[in-house]
């Protein structure tokens, strides 16, 4: 009599492991999305449990989905690539920068209008825009 409530006990337990353990299966890719905080985690969860419902056909799509994002990196993106980008984009930005003040520095020196005049010329053009 022993051995068969042991036997119901195991196939019991077996069942109720195998079953959390599929439900647990599902929630991995959810715990990667969360862990790098991915901007779908809501999505990837509720196709986790999706999934459930097709045997997990989709799950190893989920789990990439899930891994592709990395806070830091963005996209699967080398971060090497993004620095060396932004440095060439900074320096041409400081390069620019210096080359619209000397524009504007050659702008004032060559610019000889009375104040009399600068004062017709913003009466003339507020007369305009009426």
């Amino acid at each position: 009599m022993f051995y068969h409530y042991f036997s119901l006990f195991l196939v019991f337990f077996v069942y109720i492991s195998l079953f959390y353990g599929v439900i647990a299966l599902c929630d991995i890719p959810r715990r990667i999305a969360a862990k790098r905080n991915h901007p779908h985690q809501d999505a990837i969860q509720i196709a986790g449990w999706v999934s459930l419902f097709t045997l997990h056909a989709i799950w190893p799509f989920l789990w990439i989905w899930a891994s592709l994002y990395n806070e830091e990196r963005g996209w699967g993106e080398a971060p090497t690539k993004d620095l060396e980008k932004n440095k060439v984009l900074e320096n041409q930005l400081v390069q620019l920068q210096s080359r619209l003040d000397i524009l504007e520095q050659t702008l004032l020196q060559a610019a000889l209008v009375k104040p009399e005049d600068s004062t017709l010329l913003k009466n003339n053009k507020l007369e305009g825009d009426d």
